[in-house]
């Protein structure tokens, strides 16, 4: 994790190895943005000419490496990222955009110590988003960077065991910011807690299946318990057997990797209310016997990318000493094919009572957060969430990086959406129309986890909504697309797990915690 820290020196004076500046994009070429003035000057007044002169235009996102003056500052590297458009008179940068620039430059100075940000900090918001952009963006994944090994020369390998690129950025000075002011300092704390809890759960999609199956990612939830005074609880194959968790154990049954049940419970002596998260955690989904196709699998060690959001954000509210009680529930298991895994035509019963004729093997996220929700309900939260990279006709409805929000009320469905958006998480209200329950009528059982094709990101929310109990405000975040990023990196969003959904939970946590939930 890099370190973070606010400064009152002058960007013209700060020793560091780049400094970042913003530019934005004006109606006759590139402008420089508040905070980079000091370094216009040491360019003699021509530093927005010069980046004209080398392709920048102050396009969202854009990234302009030059040489620094001889004289005028003391970094040899300054960095030019794009704002977007020159906001309008009186108006400030979107904080999002400043989210995302600051992102943008922390990626691109990955193996450079020290960088000082200069971006436009008008306000207590803005030094939030700058600070939680630069640590988004200065992340890798280097577990499984092997050394030589014995391909290598001396057969030992490398000596840092670390063979694949820069290491991130260590360390960020935010610029323009207030040192002593309660607010920024609380922005800069906040941001450092966050962001170390957002790259957890990146760290945990990004593990491959073989070194995450559910007892390992249970084994790291009491680990983490113990380090954050959480408790923790888990049920293994024999606990859920005996508690008549039908969904998780049939969804697990398949592989030699048994499932796991964990709880994750933080708590505050101070509290009001009681927020329930609940992740999907399938660490591998290979469809079972409704095997997934060539070209589907790749990358479904991400499967579990719900669990890692919830356990990520039990944790932030612990950091953040949130007042909230929250209840993290992870249903953890391998959806493999093999002589004991579920069939196409059996009937599970669930831990609700109910029974589920399961017609399809690959639709089996629903089957363990069923169990999960009926749970969670057991203990009568004032508001409940689930987090799955559910359905793939999500993606095809929002794409990659927008996640479907539905729910059983929809003020709390609009509050999660309208969260989201305040943090800068791309997400749309979906509805859950009545009418795709008779789709999933059963002859031989209460009801089957498929129905109507047409809708079917729908017909999934609808099936959970059956698991939930009446009068609980209840939500459920479809994270299909924006979980697993595999195209080129942007703004602070590398390739592999994102940890999308980290960020909303914690706000929507953060919003109870102040009685406003």
């Amino acid at each position: 994790m890099s370190a973070l820290s606010l400064s009152t020196s002058s960007i013209a004076t700060l020793r560091a190895d780049a400094l970042v500046i913003g530019v934005a994009k004006g109606a006759k070429g590139p402008v420089v943005a508040l905070g980079g003035e000091a370094v216009d000057k040491a360019f003699g007044g021509k530093l927005a000419t010069t980046l004209e002169a080398l392709g920048a235009s102050g396009s969202e996102g854009e990234v302009t490496k030059l040489p620094a003056p001889a004289s005028g500052v003391k970094a040899p590297v300054v960095l030019a990222v794009g704002l977007g458009d020159v906001p309008r008179k009186n108006d400030t940068y979107d904080h999002e955009a400043l989210r995302r620039a600051a992102g943008a430059a922390s990626r691109a100075l990955a193996g450079t110590k020290k960088a000082g940000f200069a971006l436009p900090l008008a306000d207590t918001g803005s030094v939030a988003a700058v600070a939680e952009g630069a640590l988004l963006g200065a992340y890798a994944f280097t577990a499984y960077r092997g050394t030589e090994g014995k391909n290598g020369k001396d057969g030992k390998g490398a000596k840092d065991g670390k063979n694949g690129g820069n290491a991130p950025l260590d360390e960020v000075v935010l610029l323009g910011g207030r040192s002593r002011d309660a607010d920024h300092k609380a922005a800069v704390h906040r941001a450092t807690e966050l962001v170390t809890e957002v790259h957890r759960a990146r760290d945990l999609i990004n593990t491959p299946s073989n070194g995450l199956n559910p007892a390992v990612f249970a084994e790291q939830a009491q680990a983490l318990g113990k380090e954050l005074g959480l408790k923790v609880e888990v049920w293994d194959e024999k606990a859920l057997t005996k508690g008549g968790f039908g969904g998780i154990l049939g969804v697990g049954q398949g592989s030699q990797n048994p499932p796991r049940l964990v709880r994750v419970a933080y708590k505050h002596s101070k509290a009001k209310k009681t927020v329930a998260l609940v992740g999907k955690g399938i660490t591998y989904d290979s469809g079972g016997i409704s095997l997934k196709p060539p070209g589907s699998n790749e990358t479904m060690k991400c499967d579990m990318s719900g669990a890692a959001a919830v356990l990520a954000t039990v944790a932030a509210a612990a950091r953040l000493d949130l007042r909230v009680n929250v209840t993290g529930w992870l249903a953890l298991a391998e959806n493999m094919p093999s002589g004991t895994a579920m069939r196409p035509g059996d009937v599970l019963t669930m831990y609700s009572g109910k029974t589920v004729e399961v017609l399809n093997t690959d639709a089996e996220g629903r089957l363990v957060l069923a169990d999960a929700l009926t749970r969670a309900c057991e203990e009568s939260p004032d508001a409940l969430l689930d987090v799955a990279t559910l359905t793939g006709a999500m993606v095809v409805a929002l794409g990659n990086r927008t996640f479907g929000v539905m729910g059983n009320d929809d003020a709390f469905r609009t509050r999660v959406h309208e969260t989201a958006t305040e943090v800068g998480e791309a997400s749309w209200p979906m509805p859950l129309p009545s009418d795709l329950r008779k789709g999933m009528d059963s002859t031989v059982a209460d009801l089957a986890n498929m129905g109507e094709r047409a809708g079917s990101g729908l017909v999934a929310g609808v099936f959970l909504k059956e698991f939930v109990s009446e009068g609980t405000p209840w939500a459920h975040l479809d994270i299909a697309g924006p979980a697993f990023h595999e195209s080129v990196p942007q703004g602070y969003t590398h390739k592999g797990g994102t940890g999308v959904g980290v960020r909303t939970l914690v706000r929507l946590l953060e919003h109870a915690a102040d009685g406003d939930l």
